[in-house]
């Protein structure tokens, strides 16, 4: 008899009442894997955080990458979730082929963008997406039961918004059926605003939290990105369910900063252990 196969959870799932009780009521926490090092990978999955978002929009990670990385954090606890580098049919197809059942769509602008990334996830008649769960690890080819009629609910759509635009229509984009969750990118938001590179000027700030009592108004979950530990609890405090808090290269990069500053300053400098990096996130 063949082996039936439960699917693992999807982001959703931290956002239900069991869920939030579970973690005493405090908000979700996650960070993005950019590296696509499946050992980077594993070590961020074993270290506690709810979900890691593999990030396939600024990092250069193909389809073999990721599935690589799914499967470094099959054994453990946090959640996986995957950012597309856009809205493109094809790519929702194969990246949920691959078993990612938590998806990001950058830079939805409106409403259209939203029915459109909805349309992408779904099977027909509801949508668009190809038909080939019996080749696809999203099925545990064809071991998870009855996956064609539950495939909907055991994937979760999150879009982006991230520009001035987007801000404007973050209520009607919220309240298109089938998105369950946004994400607030500030970066690309500030870029829009004419404030590049000022993540946290007081406009960029009330911007992001109009979205994110837009967002809630609507009943679904909402999320922002945050590194800076006193922006992302100002953003809790908010009212935002989620907060992506770091990067493994982020970490990667002011940890060796702090390495080589301790300890490779210029003759006659005086340096040491504990001496700030050079740079923050």
């Amino acid at each position: 008899m063949p082996i039936r196969l439960a699917v693992q959870p999807s982001l959703k799932d931290l956002f239900t009442e069991a869920a939030r009780a579970e973690r005493g009521g405090r908000p979700a926490a996650g960070m993005f894997v950019s590296s696509g090092d499946p050992t980077v990978t594993e070590i961020c999955a074993s270290a506690g955080l709810d979900y890691l978002l593999i990030d396939a929009e600024h990092s250069p990670l193909g389809l073999e990458t990721i599935l690589a990385q799914l499967r470094a954090m099959a054994g453990y606890g946090s959640i996986p979730v995957v950012r597309l580098p856009g809205l493109d049919e094809v790519l929702v197809k194969q990246y949920l082929d691959l078993g990612a059942q938590s998806l990001v769509v950058p830079m939805v602008n409106s409403a259209a963008d939203a029915e459109a990334a909805v349309r992408a996830v779904h099977y027909p008649p509801r949508g668009v997406r190809g038909v080939g769960s019996a080749l696809a690890r999203s099925a545990r080819w064809n071991r998870v039961p009855d996956y064609l009629s539950r495939a909907a609910e055991l994937v979760t759509l999150v879009v982006q918004v991230e520009s001035a635009a987007a801000v404007g229509s973050a209520a009607q984009i919220a309240a298109v059926d089938g998105v369950d969750g946004v994400f607030v990118g500030p970066s690309d938001l500030a870029a829009s605003m004419g404030l590049i590179g000022q993540q946290t000027h007081p406009d960029v700030v009330a911007a992001v939290k109009d979205v994110v009592a837009a967002v809630r108004q609507s009943g679904k979950f909402v999320g922002v990105n945050a590194f800076a530990r006193s922006q992302a609890q100002d953003y809790l405090d908010a009212g935002a369910d989620f907060v992506n808090v770091g990067a493994d290269v982020a970490l990667l990069a002011r940890g060796t900063e702090a390495l080589a500053d301790a300890w490779c300053a210029p003759a006659g400098e005086e340096q040491g252990p504990g001496t700030a990096p050079r740079g923050s996130y």
